[in-house]
Formats: structure tokens, C-alpha cells, sequence
């Protein structure tokens, strides 16, 4: 698999853990990235990043459908 087709759905798949994480944070009042990766901060600071860098690769590479 070469990158070209891997990093939409890498980039997928970190957007969709964000969503998770933000919708448990909102009613549950539970992070499961500090949960997960709490002792480590810098590992917090990388799976943050990495969904929000997702999040704008997809924006920048959405097609509008019509």
C-alpha cells in the first residue's frame, strides 16, 4: 500500500477518534486520550496533533460533490 492511498484513510481514521474522544469528553466528561496516554504527555501532544493535521488534510482534500 503506498502512501497516496493509505493517508485519506489514516487521516479517516484519526478523525474519527477525535470525534469519540470530543463526544465522551462532552457527555461524559471523559478523555480517553489522557486516559490512555496521560503518563506520557508528549504522546497526548502527537495523537492530538496527528487528529487535528487529519482533520485539515481532509478539509484541503475535500471534493464537493454535485
Amino acid at each position: 500500500m503506498n502512501i497516496k492511498t493509505s493517508l485519506p484513510t489514516i487521516s479517516t481514521i484519526l478523525v474519527i477518534i477525535g470525534a469519540i474522544n470530543w463526544g465522551l469528553v462532552g457527555l461524559f466528561h471523559f478523555n480517553l486520550v489522557e486516559t490512555l496516554f496521560g503518563s506520557v504527555p508528549i504522546l497526548v501532544k502527537l495523537v492530538y496533533s496527528l487528529v487535528a493535521l487529519s482533520g485539515v488534510y481532509l478539509l484541503a482534500t475535500f471534493k464537493k460533490s454535485s
